[in-house]
């Protein structure tokens, strides 16, 4: 009997690692696709020999328009089929929504957004016409809190993502397909030195984060539980919680407190 097969964007390190490395130890093949194939290569290389599993490797830069209906073509002329999907790659764009140029916004939301929807829209109907289907998109705590100054798209576009997520849940009940918007809070990840936040996150104190492998194996368990939306780590479920019944408090700490992990100018 085939292995079932999981695509993983964003996979050449963090979050998308570590998805790599749960869904191999659950027994699935891999494809795994960032910008840079060194690293996918290398991580490609360690999983197959500690896990046994196939892993294709296919670079792709979302950011560019069409490059999902490329990537896509690609996995159809090599006879790859989709069971999972994990919607992992982004970034967040440091500064106002003017300080950088529109350039750099525009390519953001291609990557958090628009690739986003535009793989499940692609994939989706062969998970359907198999009846089974896994998409795990990451949304983000910052999606569910009141958003401060700063990185001004990224909780806007995560709040999208989750709620995509949830609608996309309830399309497909029924039909073998299950989808997941999970939504983790700060994680040790690649993330804030891309974003150059590193030094001012690192002033947060210690709880209030996660590692990459917790937050993969929460993701991985809360969408073979069929699980619409999820929160990994019980300070972010809190924080999520305050923000539902109480946001004021929450608006008020991200106000005075924001400037310590978000560069805004």
């Amino acid at each position: 009997m085939a292995k079932r097969t999981c695509l993983i964007t964003g996979a050449s390190a963090g979050i998308g690692a570590a998805f790599a490395e749960v869904f191999a130890a659950h027994g699935f093949d891999l494809i795994l696709t960032a910008r840079r194939r060194d690293r996918l290569e290398a991580l490609a290389s360690s999983l197959t020999a500690r896990h046994g599993c196939a892993v294709h490797v296919l670079t792709a830069d979302l950011a560019e328009p069409g490059s999902v209906a490329r990537l896509c073509g690609e996995l159809e002329a090599r006879g790859l089929t989709v069971d999972a999907l994990v919607n992992n790659a982004g970034y967040g764009v440091p500064g106002l929504l003017t300080t950088p140029a529109w350039e750099q916004q525009r390519d953001a939301l291609q990557v958090l957004i628009v690739a986003v929807v535009e793989l499940a829209y692609r994939l989706l109907p062969g998970m359907q016409a198999r009846g089974y289907g896994r998409i795990l998109n990451i949304a983000s705590l910052a999606g569910l809190i009141p958003a401060p100054a700063g990185h001004t798209i990224y909780p806007a576009s995560k709040s999208f993502v989750m709620r995509f997520s949830e609608a996309l849940s309830e399309e497909v009940r029924g039909t073998g397909v299950q989808v997941t918007g999970l939504c983790p809070g700060f994680t040790l990840s690649e993330f804030h030195d891309v974003t150059g936040t590193r030094a001012s996150v690192s002033k947060l104190p210690g709880f209030m984060w996660q590692d990459a492998d917790t937050v993969a194996r929460a993701g991985y368990d809360a969408v073979m539980a069929g699980i619409a939306v999820y929160v990994p780590g019980r300070v972010n479920r809190v924080m999520a919680f305050v923000a539902r019944h109480a946001p004021w408090v929450l608006m008020q700490v991200q106000r005075r407190f924001s400037w310590a992990y978000r560069k805004t100018h």
